[in-house]
C-alpha cells in the first residue's frame, strides 16, 4: 500500500515538474540575471545612438482635488503613462520557460527624465516609483501615480460663472529632441474614463498637444507634451449662498420707501439694511479670489447693490427733510413745484385727495402763475411793498373823515361833505356835538372790530396757506419716495439680469 502511494506521488511530481513555467522563479530569476547583468542605467537604450528614442506619454486624470484661486495652484490626482522600447531588454520567451513580461523597479532601468515644468510642489516631482512592466519585445510601460500641484493662471473676470483652463506641461529635463522624441500617446488627450466628479468643478475636456521650442539657455530644440485641463465652476452653491441673499437684502431696502415718514423707523430700517449688507459683504470678501488682475463679476454685482442701498439711505434723508419742512423755515422753489408737484406726479400717476393732476391742470396752473407774475409786475413799487388795496383805503378814509369817492377836500358822490360834525365848516358852528361825538365813537369801535376781524381772517388765511405749503412739502416727499421705489426696483432687476446674462454661462443645476 505504501509502495503504491509513493509511486503515484512520484508520477504526479514528474508530470507537474515537466510542465513549462511550473518551476516558480527559476526562469524569471535567470532572465533577470541575464538582462541586468551588463545593463547600464545611464545608457540610452537605442540600437542606433544617432537616432532618438521614442517615448509616448499619456495622462489619466483621476480627480481634481483643489483649485486655489488666491495662490493660483491646481492640485490633481494624475496617473502618467510612459511607453518606450528598450533595445537592451529583448528576449526569447521559449528560452525562458515562456516568461512574457517582467516587473522591474525603475531604479534598475533607464527611464526618461520627464518632469512637469510648471510644478508648484516643493519636491517638484511627486510621482510614486512604481514598477516598470517590460515585455519580451522590449516595450516598457511605466505608470507612476502622483498628486500634482501645478501653477495655473486663474481668470476671475466671470467669477463665479467662470471657466478655467489649467495646463500641465511635461517634458524631458536634459534630453533634447535629437535624444528623446516625446510624443502624445493618444490624440484625444487625457483619459477621463475613471474621473471622480468634483463638487465645485465640472470637467469639460483634457486635450493634449505636442510642442517644440527652444529656450534662451540652450540652443537645442526641446519637445514637450502639454495637457490643458478645462474645468467649469458649478454655480448652485454661489447662487444660493451669495447671490440670493444679496438680492433679498436689496429688496428689503426697497421696502423702506413704502414706510410712512411719520412712523419714525424709516431711516432706522435703511441704516440697518446697510449695516447687514456690509457685514454680509465682509463674509463674502473672504470667499472671493484675492487677485488684482480683474474685478470678479460677483464683486461688481455686490458693488452695484451696495451703491443702491447707500443711495437709498441718502434719499431717505432727503424724503424726511422734505416731509418735515414748514413755511417758517423753507420756501418751496418754483422748480420743485414744477417737477415734484406737477410733472413727476403726472408721470407716476399720483393724485392728491380732491386734486387730480392732469395735463390740463398743469397747463392751467402754469398760466395762472404767469398771470400772477404779470399782475405783480404791473403794480407800482409802493403797492408791491405795502400791498395796498381799495378796501384798506376805504377804511382809512372812514377813519379820517375823508370821503370815499375821492381825496381829502373833494366833495363826495352825494354833492357835499359828510354831515358828521353837526354843522358845516361854512356855517361857522361848533366842530363837535353830542350826537356827532357818539357817531364818531361808534365809528372808531366799528373800525377796531373791522380791524380785528380782518386780522383774524388774515391769520386764518395765513394758517390755511401754511398748511397748504406743509401739505405740498409732504406730497413732494411722497413723490420722491414713489420715484425712488420704482427707480431702485428697476435698478435691482436690471442689474441682476445684466449680471446673469453677461456671464458666459449660467449653470445652476448640474447632472
Amino acid at each position: 500500500m505504501w509502495l503504491t502511494l509513493w509511486r503515484t506521488f512520484g508520477i504526479v511530481f514528474f508530470i507537474v515538474s515537466s510542465l513549462p513555467g511550473c518551476m516558480p522563479g527559476h526562469y524569471e530569476r535567470q532572465l533577470l540575471n541575464d538582462l541586468l547583468k551588463n545593463y547600464n542605467t545611464l545608457e540610452r537604450p537605442i540600437a542606433n545612438e544617432s537616432s532618438a528614442i521614442v517615448v509616448k506619454l499619456g495622462l489619466t486624470l483621476q480627480q481634481i482635488i483643489d483649485v486655489d484661486e488666491k495662490n493660483q495652484i491646481l492640485t490633481t490626482n494624475v496617473w502618467l503613462n510612459f511607453e518606450w522600447t528598450d533595445h537592451n531588454l529583448i528576449w526569447n520567451e521559449s528560452e525562458y520557460g515562456g516568461v512574457a513580461d517582467l516587473r522591474i523597479p525603475p531604479k534598475y532601468l533607464w527611464t526618461p527624465d520627464v518632469l512637469m515644468y510648471n510644478s508648484a510642489d516643493e519636491a517638484f516631482s511627486s510621482t510614486y516609483p512604481t514598477n516598470v512592466v517590460v515585455t519580451s519585445s522590449g516595450v516598457c510601460t511605466h505608470i507612476p501615480p502622483g498628486i500634482f500641484m501645478s501653477t495655473c493662471r486663474i481668470d476671475i473676470t466671470w467669477y463665479p460663472f467662470d471657466d478655467q483652463k489649467c495646463e500641465m506641461k511635461f517634458g524631458s529635463w536634459t534630453y533634447d529632441l535629437a535624444k528623446i522624441d516625446l510624443q502624445l500617446q493618444s490624440q484625444d488627450g487625457g483619459d477621463i474614463s475613471g474621473y471622480i466628479a468634483n463638487g465645485e468643478w465640472d470637467l469639460i475636456a483634457v486635450p493634449g498637444k505636442r510642442n517644440t521650442l527652444s529656450y534662451s539657455c540652450c540652443p537645442e530644440v526641446y519637445v514637450d507634451v502639454t495637457f490643458k485641463i478645462h474645468i467649469r465652476r458649478r454655480t448652485l452653491y454661489y447662487f444660493s449662498n451669495l447671490i440670493m441673499p444679496c438680492v433679498l437684502i436689496s429688496s428689503m431696502a426697497l421696502l423702506g420707501f413704502t414706510l410712512p415718514p411719520d412712523s419714525g423707523e424709516k431711516l432706522t430700517l435703511e441704516i440697518t439694511i446697510l449695516l447687514s449688507l456690509t457685514v454680509f459683504m465682509t463674509v463674502v470678501a473672504e470667499k472671493l479670489p484675492q487677485v488684482s488682475d480683474a474685478i470678479p463679476l460677483l464683486a461688481t454685482y455686490f458693488n452695484c447693490i451696495m451703491f443702491m442701498v447707500a443711495s437709498s439711505v441718502v434719499l431717505t434723508v432727503v424724503v424726511l427733510n422734505y416731509h418735515h419742512r414748514t413755511p417758517t423755515t423753507h420756501t418751496m422753489p418754483n422748480w420743485i413745484k414744477c417737477v415734484l408737484l406737477q410733472w413727476l406726479p403726472w408721470i407716476l400717476r399720483m393724485n392728491r385727495p380732491g386734486k387730480k393732476i392732469t395735463w390740463k391742470t398743469i397747463m392751467m396752473s402754469n398760466k395762472m402763475r404767469e398771470m400772477e407774475l404779470k399782475e405783480r409786475s404791473s403794480k407800482s413799487l409802493l403797492a408791491n411793498v405795502l400791498d395796498i388795496d381799495d378796501d384798506i383805503r376805504q377804511i382809512q378814509a372812514m377813519g379820517t373823515g375823508t370821503p370815499t369817492g375821492g381825496a381829502r377836500g373833494t366833495p363826495s358822490h352825494n354833492g357835499g361833505y359828510p354831515r358828521l360834525l353837526g354843522r358845516s365848516y361854512e356855517e361857522g358852528g361848533p366842530l363837535m356835538t353830542p350826537h356827532s361825538s357818539f357817531c364818531f365813537n361808534n365809528t372808531r369801535e366799528l373800525q377796531n372790530i373791522l380791524r380785528e376781524l380782518r386780522h383774524i381772517t388774515n391769520q386764518m388765511r395765513s394758517d390755511e396757506d401754511d398748511m397748504e405749503v406743509i401739505l405740498e412739502w409732504k406730497f413732494a416727499a411722497m413723490v420722491v419716495d414713489r420715484f425712488c421705489l420704482i427707480t431702485f426696483t428697476l435698478y435691482t432687476v436690471v442689474s441682476s439680469i445684466v449680471v446673469l446674462l453677461s456671464a458666459p454661462h449660467v449653470l445652476i443645476y448640474n447632472d
